[in-house]
């Protein structure tokens, strides 16, 4: 099923689309986003092949991001939706698959969601998904001889202690008995490395800052900030440009 990410600053707008998509069974929606920043964070944590985009949107507007997410390989397919017939031209030198007008109507989402799986297909081949291996959704971890389980989307980073990996998430931190080049290797795009003993959920990431000539990164949900070692500062700073976070 096609992964779907719906990108609109209105929440009834965001409602109303995944209830279409859910009617018509063409894909699943996998995250939501509220403006251009928020929509370069998804893509890179969940790689979505569709993308309904919607244009007016605070900050960055969805003609920037797609212009953003035109260097991507594979492309995902890009339907704008929108109130305003005044893009469309424009839309269409960005590589959209369709151009929606609001409020859109279901049999219209219908092709358009057609159109993407065409577009999508179209793209260079890639190996079959039997042989493509897939990150796991939960993180065990042991308590009491009792085996539990973390939700990957609730982690904010994994570092190291001495010889053993720490798990920070909503509800605290825990051991597990994992490899942070292991972690790295199976959630690429969902976790940053920044030091050689901490990655961090890429969709944490607030800003970067220097202090005492060292550089720390800021995460949403974490009070304590996090080294950044010399080694990872570039690519942070890149995805920080991209994503227009802010930095000092």
């Amino acid at each position: 099923m096609m992964k779907i990410l719906i990108a609109d600053d209105e929440p009834l707008a965001r409602i109303r689309l995944q209830a279409l998509v859910e009617e018509l069974g063409l894909g699943e929606v996998v995250a939501e986003a509220y403006n251009g920043k928020e929509v370069l964070s998804a893509v890179h944590a969940y790689q979505p092949e569709i993308i309904l985009l919607d244009i007016r949107m605070p900050g960055m507007d969805g003609m920037r991001t797609a212009e953003k997410l035109g260097s991507l390989h594979p492309l995902p397919a890009i339907i704008f939706t929108t109130a305003y017939d005044d893009h469309a031209v424009e839309a269409f030198e960005r590589n959209a698959v369709d151009y929606l007008m609001k409020p859109i109507r279901k049999d219209r989402l219908e092709q358009a969601l057609k159109r993407a799986h065409t577009f999508i297909q179209n793209q260079s081949p890639t190996p079959p998904p039997e042989q493509v291996p897939k990150a796991r959704t939960h993180i065990p971890y042991f308590l009491h001889g009792e085996t539990r389980l973390v939700p990957v989307n609730q982690i904010y980073y994994f570092t190291t202690d001495q010889k053993y990996v720490v798990l920070r998430w909503t509800e605290g931190q825990v051991l597990i008995n994992e490899t942070l080049r292991d972690l790295e290797q199976e959630f690429a795009g969902q976790f940053l490395r920044i030091h050689r003993s901490t990655l961090i959920a890429l969709v944490q990431l607030a800003g970067l800052f220097r202090k005492d000539e060292r550089a720390y990164v800021r995460l949403k949900d974490v009070e304590e900030p996090l080294e950044v070692s010399r080694r990872h500062l570039q690519t942070i700073k890149t995805i920080i440009t991209d994503m227009r976070i802010p930095s000092s």
